[in-house]
């Protein structure tokens, strides 16, 4: 039998419509969320990020402002531009598309985002606030929150629940691993944060009733290493090459082997078509929020 395949844009085009129609319920209230990114260089898949981000904040609603600076600019120069941001009542989230050049101190950078502003969810306020179990106050990263709404709708499709789930995460990552770990234990999961140096990783994945595969590495995860109706979340997004497509072709896998996965778990992401999307509508959520909470309204879930 087949396992259940978690279509991650419907997923996103139903939260994306939620915060759609509650920005407008929003700005009948005065306050338009407002969502500012930063782009430094011109790496070609951030392009195609934040072009997608930019796409989706006007699909919300949003006031969308974009920054394209250049790759020499200096860490003094990016520093004042996310102060000026931060001061800027119309501008509710302030994301600064990572990777950054060389010569800019992304840490730095990042915590110098005003914490109420950071979309991203990766200031050590929120990450501190998601580690202290305070979720409704924190803004968590994208990536792990998309993939709990995924996970949520694969327990009602096979009529679970994540209460006492074993749940392996394998990457620890403070982007997505470690959040994931935090978000999963918040349900009551019990939870195993492995990664690649982990012994006898292929038993340990084996015990999970969820698995969630962030470990940047191509099909790392194999079919065996499956229990048998699982679900599987594969946060992992690798380019690799496709001769069968033409002389230097390339095709996108995660970081589990889909094709020997889809035998034997119950669910699964695919790879693209999963996560990726819901990155974005929870970028889109999280501006939402933020928007609401800097006016004092309160700000709902999505799903």
């Amino acid at each position: 039998m087949s396992a259940y395949i978690l279509d991650g844009a419907a997923a996103a085009d139903a939260t994306l419509a939620q915060v759609a129609d509650a920005a407008r319920a929003l700005e009948a209230l005065g306050v338009k969320p407002g969502l500012a990114v930063v782009l430094v260089g011109a790496d070609p898949a951030s392009l195609v990020y934040v072009g997608a981000k930019g796409k989706a904040a006007k699909q919300c609603g949003f006031y969308s402002l974009q920054h394209d600076l250049p790759a020499t600019t200096s860490e003094a120069d990016l520093l004042a531009l996310v102060a000026k941001l931060n001061a800027d009542p119309a501008i509710h989230g302030i994301l600064v598309q990572l990777p950054l050049p060389k010569t800019i101190d992304s840490a730095r950078v990042l915590e110098a985002i005003d914490p109420a502003k950071d979309v991203d969810g990766f200031h050590p306020v929120n990450v501190g606030l998601l580690g202290s179990g305070l979720i409704d106050r924190a803004l968590v990263p994208c990536t792990p929150a998309g993939s709990m709404i995924l996970l949520d709708r694969a327990c009602e499709a096979l009529s679970r629940k994540l209460a006492g789930a074993e749940a392996v995460v394998i990457g620890r990552s403070n982007i997505v691993g470690k959040p994931m770990a935090q978000l999963l234990l918040a349900r009551d999961c019990t939870v195993t944060l492995a990664h690649s140096r982990t012994r006898d990783l292929r038993e340990v994945s084996r015990r999970a009733d969820v698995l969630v595969a962030a470990v940047g590495r191509p099909e790392m995860v194999r079919g065996d290493w499956i229990k048998p109706g699982a679900i599987v979340i594969d946060v992992g997004i690798n380019r690799i090459p496709a001769p069968e497509k033409g002389e230097g072709k390339t095709r996108l896998v995660g970081d589990v082997a889909y094709g020997e996965t889809l035998a034997v778990a119950g669910a699964i992401t695919p790879v693209p078509g999963g996560v990726g999307r819901m990155t974005i509508a929870m970028l889109m959520a999280n501006t939402f929020k933020a928007a609401a909470r800097a006016h004092g309204l309160p700000a709902p879930g999505f799903a």
